[in-house]
């Protein structure tokens, strides 16, 4: 049986780092880990943007294998993604419910990325499905990089150093 472990070319203090190290320290890859599912992604976007918190109103939705949804679910709610909640309908048993938890909510500039890379590279035809905009005013908003005096950066302005927890950095 082949192991699941192998080692990657970088090395640190001249010791090979395993994938798992590797990941460890990649906030990329450790996001994947939660988020990476095709599935674990759609949960998020019916939560985040349609306001979705029950198993059937998921499973409706994403025609999505309910064992499969039951695993996604449970895999969020670990993760700190999503938590249970109970909730009746009247004259039923009690069930539950997945709700957002603050780091939820937080990956919905994670969705409007996604969103605007899939509206311009992967267009579907029909124009966008979801529009992000000012909830006060309805005025159309965007993501953008940022500096520190407040002047938007084009992608093409920014770049991606190493950070202190990157395999090799001193």
């Amino acid at each position: 049986m082949l192991s699941t472990k192998f080692l990657v070319s970088c090395y640190h203090g001249g010791m090979p780092q395993t994938a798992d190290a590797t990941t460890e320290r990649c906030s990329i890859a450790r996001s994947l880990e939660v988020l990476g599912q095709k599935w674990s992604l759609l949960i998020v976007r019916e939560a985040t943007l349609r306001g979705r918190t029950r198993f059937a109103d998921f499973r409706a939705a994403l025609g999505v294998a309910p064992d499969v949804l039951t695993d996604r679910l449970a895999r969020l709610v670990d993760a700190g993604v999503l938590e249970r909640r109970p909730y009746r309908a009247a004259g039923e048993r009690e069930r539950e419910e997945y709700v957002l938890t603050d780091a939820g909510r937080a990956l919905l500039p994670v969705l409007a990325a996604i969103t605007a890379w899939g509206d311009e590279h992967r267009p579907s035809g029909f124009g966008p499905a979801a529009l992000y905009t000012d909830r006060r005013t309805g005025s159309p908003v965007r993501l953008a990089f940022l500096g520190d005096d407040g002047r938007e950066l084009s992608p093409d302005d920014v770049a991606v150093v190493a950070g202190p927890g990157f395999i090799g950095a001193s």
